[in-house]
């Protein structure tokens, strides 16, 4: 077997996760022949897809074949800008909206989702990306769980497209849902601002950022990375979350990233047979919060079942919805346009 038969082997090889070969990724450095058998070298990084890549070239070729790694690639440094003066690695975006939270499960990547069709809604070009590395429920929500990356012939990634809006999700890169993504910071900082930078993104009026919960790495290199117009802050009315959520107006208050406002989720319920209300988290915390801190009050959003139907159905109730959930998220949007433009 020579060396072109060899490659067209390779050729059919897709890396872990993705839909690209490892030639048309470039992994293979070097081919050669030894003994008769064949030796193929890898450049490449992840030391699970490196395993994962090496039991399936050794079945590829019934067991004769040699696989190497090329030495680790030196990491492209990054060069870190400050809050107080913050890069901009997003000059296509006009403004960005960051959404955070306190604490996780409140709803931020709900608010997160809508928020964005709200104001692709007003003829706003609006890219979205999923910066919640350990649960990215973006895909899900939108309905686009089940693609995968793509690349153009610029070798950008094309983000995926529904509902008038541009997505970007560490979610789309795993083999499966339920893969996870046992990361470092680091790591996750790095595939964060790769999607920034090497996604085609084109022009747009927002880049909405739909952050993990609390206050750690991601949040301190958006902030330091990106001219942030406005961060949108999500908590329901439980004192719990409310310790929490301070501590996250405390941390945009730190690193010089202007507050849009609080958005308070899971209000209260009202139960459909009778039409009782029940304040099921408490009641008026979200609005205290933001009066206590000075920051605006964005609005309420009761706990619904058809919101959470929608969410889970992949079709955002501000889209697919009845008209009293559409207008939750409309008056959010038209709430937070006013402290921006």
């Amino acid at each position: 077997m020579n060396n072109e038969k060899i490659l067209e082997k390779l050729s059919g090889v897709m890396y872990p996760g993705l839909d690209r070969s490892i030639t048309d990724l470039k992994i293979v450095d070097d081919i050669a022949i030894e003994h008769g058998t064949p030796v193929v070298t890898l450049s490449m990084q992840n030391d699970e897809a490196y395993e994962l890549l090496k039991e399936r070239l050794q079945d590829l070729f019934e067991g004769k074949i040699t696989i190497r790694r090329k030495g680790m690639a030196k990491k492209k440094d990054i060069h870190y800008g400050h809050t107080a003066n913050p890069n901009n690695r997003a000059p296509y975006a006009k403004r960005v909206i960051a959404v955070t939270s306190g604490k996780g499960g409140v709803g931020k990547s709900t608010v997160s989702a809508n928020l964005s069709v709200a104001l692709a809604q007003k003829g706003f070009k609006v890219g979205l990306l999923d910066a919640d590395v350990y649960g990215p429920n973006i895909p899900r929500m939108l309905g686009t769980a089940h693609e995968t990356l793509r690349w153009n012939d610029n070798d950008k990634i094309v983000p995926s497209e529904n509902f008038g809006i541009k997505i970007m999700s560490v979610g789309l890169t795993t083999p499966t849902s339920d893969t996870p993504l046992v990361w470092r910071s680091s790591v996750a900082v790095s595939a964060l601002i790769q999607f920034l930078e090497d996604v085609e993104w084109g022009e747009l009026d927002f880049l909405v950022i739909d952050m993990p919960p609390g206050t750690g790495d991601i949040q301190l290199t958006m902030a330091q990375e990106l001219p942030i117009t406005a961060g949108v802050i999500v908590t329901t009315p439980q004192p719990v979350a409310l310790d929490d959520v301070s501590r996250a107006i405390m941390m945009f208050k730190d690193i010089h990233v202007p507050i849009g406002g609080l958005v308070e989720n899971m209000s209260y319920f009202i139960a459909p047979d009778t039409g009782t209300r029940y304040d099921i988290f408490g009641t008026g915390g979200g609005e205290a919060t933001a009066e206590k801190y000075g920051i605006p009050f964005l609005g309420q959003i009761p706990l619904d079942m058809r919101i959470r139907e929608h969410s889970d159905a992949g079709t955002p109730p501000v889209a697919m919805g009845e008209a009293s959930q559409k207008g939750y998220y409309k008056t959010i949007a038209d709430r937070l346009l006013k402290q921006i433009l």
